[in-house]
C-alpha cells in the first residue's frame, strides 16, 4: 500500500496513475471546474474522449491549473464515425486542437465496431503511426472483446497498452480482464463504482450492497472509497466521474488503507455477470454513427 496515487508500468513502459478522473456525461459547462477541482486535489489523469464532446473544457482546465502539463496524463478516445486510417488521423488532429496540447498521452479506439473490423483495424494502424511519430506516448482500445483483442494483435503491429473496459463489484468482467492479463494489457476500468445498476429488473446500487457497507464501516471509509480500493487493490487502473468538489475530493482519498486477500475475494463474489449500459458489440455505424463536429 502507498499513501499516494501509485504509477501502474504500461507495456511500453510509460506510467500511467492508477487513480484518475473521468468525464463522461460531464456537461461541458461543468467539465473545466471538476477537472481543475480533481488537479488541485492530487489528480494527475484526466480521461475523456471525442463523443463526449467536452474535450475543450478539458484542454481550458489543463491550460488554467497551477499543474504543469507533464505532470498531467491525459486520455481521450476516437469515435466509431471516424474510425479508417486517414479519417482516424484527422480525428486525433481535431482532439488535440481541442484539448490545446502538443502530444497526447494515451488514445483509446473508443469501441470495437465489430460490423465493419476492417475499420477498426484502419483506424488502429493510424494509431501505431502516430506512436511512432511520438504524437502519442501509448495507444490501446476500449470495450474490445478477448476474441477482438486476439484478432487485432494478430494483425498489428504494437499491442494495446490499455483495454478501457466496465469493471464494478456487480460487473467483474473475469474473462476480459484474463485476456487483457495474457497480452499485458492494463486494465483500466470505467463506471468504476457502479452507479445505479439495472440487474433482473431491479435498481441496485453497489454503493448500497451489505459486504461494502460493512467494510466502509469497518475501515470508516465510504462505500465509494471500498469500491476504489478493491480497483487498486487488484492493479487496475480507475477512473470515476464526478463533477461534485467534495465527490471528486472523497474518491482521491483511498491510499490512506487496503483491502485484504479475503476482502477483495468478498467484492468479487458479488459479481451478476450481467452488463450495466448497452453491449459493445450492438453499436454500428448505423445506429451510433454520430458526426464528432470540429
Amino acid at each position: 500500500m502507498t499513501a499516494t496515487n501509485p504509477l501502474i508500468t504500461l507495456n511500453n513502459g510509460v506510467q500511467i496513475p492508477a487513480l484518475g478522473l473521468g468525464v463522461y456525461q460531464s456537461a461541458p459547462e461543468e467539465t473545466t471546474d471538476a477537472v481543475l477541482t480533481a488537479l488541485h486535489n492530487g489528480y494527475r489523469l484526466i480521461d475523456t474522449a471525442a463523443a463526449y464532446f467536452n474535450e475543450r473544457e478539458v484542454g481550458e482546465a489543463i491550460a488554467r491549473s497551477d499543474v504543469d502539463r507533464s505532470e498531467i496524463f491525459v486520455t481521450t478516445k476516437v469515435w466509431i464515425s471516424d474510425y479508417g486510417y486517414d479519417s482516424a488521423l484527422r480525428a486525433f488532429d481535431v482532439s488535440l486542437r481541442k484539448l490545446g496540447i502538443e502530444q497526447l498521452d494515451l488514445w483509446l479506439l473508443h469501441q470495437p465496431l465489430p460490423s465493419d473490423f476492417e475499420k477498426t483495424i484502419a483506424a488502429y494502424k493510424a494509431a501505431e503511426k502516430l506512436l511512432a511519430e511520438g504524437r502519442v506516448r501509448a495507444i490501446g482500445v476500449s470495450n474490445q472483446t478477448p476474441k477482438q483483442l486476439d484478432e487485432l494483435i494478430s494483425r498489428t503491429g504494437i499491442v494495446p497498452a490499455v483495454n478501457q473496459i466496465q469493471v464494478h463489484p456487480y460487473y467483474t468482467q473475469p474473462e476480459w480482464r484474463a485476456a487483457n492479463e495474457s497480452h499485458g494489457i492494463l486494465t483500466q476500468s470505467w463506471s468504476p463504482i457502479g452507479g445505479s445498476y439495472v440487474y433482473r429488473g431491479a435498481d441496485t446500487n453497489p454503493l448500497e450492497d451489505p459486504v461494502i457497507t460493512a467494510l466502509a464501516d469497518k475501515y470508516a471509509k465510504t462505500p465509494a472509497q471500498v469500491v476504489l480500493r478493491w480497483h487498486l487493490d487488484h492493479g487496475f487502473c480507475a477512473i470515476p466521474k464526478s463533477v461534485k468538489a467534495h465527490r471528486i475530493a472523497e474518491n482521491f482519498d483511498v491510499f490512506d488503507f487496503a483491502l485484504t486477500p479475503d476482502e477483495v475475494a468478498a467484492i468479487d463474489a458479488l459479481d451478476t455477470g450481467v452488463r450495466g449500459g448497452p453491449d459493445p458489440d450492438s453499436l454500428d455505424l448505423e445506429n451510433a454513427g454520430f458526426p464528432i463536429p470540429d
